[in-house]
């Protein structure tokens, strides 16, 4: 796996200055978080120290914050961890296969930056997993919320995104290998990343909306042959493809159809917020 000094150089001329005015100061005992306070596990299960305030408003849910007066919730670090995440995968994949044509990678990378992905490595943290530390809202309480994937992928990339402002990029690129790096390698050895037909099977599952299908056109003469390909789930059309072979055509269509379900997926977790 590649250093993060790559990384951090890429971010660092790019930024040209300290990230966000919520970086905290300099701790006094660099063991203090690691040592102490109420998420003195996590921060053992992440391998490093974190700011508590900071470590405590990345496991804060927005329903927390509705029903306590507007505490400061997770939302902004999320958007910021998503980034960290997403550039760390990237780059550790950019130089673990060098060979490997964008569309692949973009592939691979879509098999782990997902809300399936976070939300099993959210469950692995610690013995009660992240979900026993995230701070919910009475509501998403009684309806099982701490193993609710949704928010579990939230908070994980909060809490990345705490990291970073805390820790800086190194110590960000550090725990996203430590807590990635299997599934990156398994999903390249097993090539589920490079399918997006199997990506799509894997989200209609976690959704619980059935098995996609494929409906298959052709068209053209013998020797050139074109495609087109519709996946549906249920009776409902979700994406569209084209190509030369009907594999082109039916991959194209699942990549649609993953995307479309992915987007769908967080507006829906989204509308569900309190206060929305």
């Amino acid at each position: 796996m590649p250093s993060a000094d790559g990384v951090a150089g890429v971010v660092g001329a790019a930024a040209g200055r300290s990230p966000a005015s919520d970086r905290p100061t300099a701790h006094a005992d660099p063991r203090a978080d690691l040592a102490a306070g109420p998420h003195a596990e996590l921060a053992a299960a992440l391998g490093t120290r974190v700011d508590p305030g900071l470590l405590t408003r990345s496991l804060t849910h927005r329903s927390y914050s509705y029903e306590n007066g507007g505490a400061p919730h997770n939302e902004r670090l999320e958007f910021l961890g998503d980034a960290v995440l997403g550039l760390i995968v990237t780059d550790a994949l950019y130089a673990a296969h060098p060979d490997m044509p964008e569309g692949q990678l973009a592939k691979l990378r879509a098999s782990v930056v997902n809300s399936r992905a976070l939300a099993t490595v959210a469950r692995t943290l610690g013995p009660g997993g992240l979900g026993s530390h995230v701070l919910l809202g009475h509501g998403e309480e009684t309806t099982g919320g701490r193993d609710k994937a949704s928010i579990l992928a939230d908070a994980m990339e909060a809490v990345l995104g705490a990291i970073y402002l805390d820790r800086g990029l190194g110590a960000a690129t550090d725990v996203v290998l430590a807590l990635f790096g299997p599934l990156m390698l398994d999903a390249a050895a097993r090539g589920a990343g490079l399918d997006w037909k199997t990506s799509l099977q894997e989200i209609c599952a976690e959704l619980g909306i059935g098995t996609p299908e494929y409906q298959i056109t052709e068209a053209g003469p013998d020797h050139r042959k074109s495609f087109a390909a519709v996946a549906l789930v249920g009776d409902e059309s979700l994406g569209t493809g084209a190509g030369s072979s009907k594999k082109e055509a039916e991959q194209k269509a699942a990549e649609m159809a993953w995307t479309a379900l992915d987007a769908r997926s967080k507006a829906a977790a989204a509308a569900e917020a309190p206060g929305n």
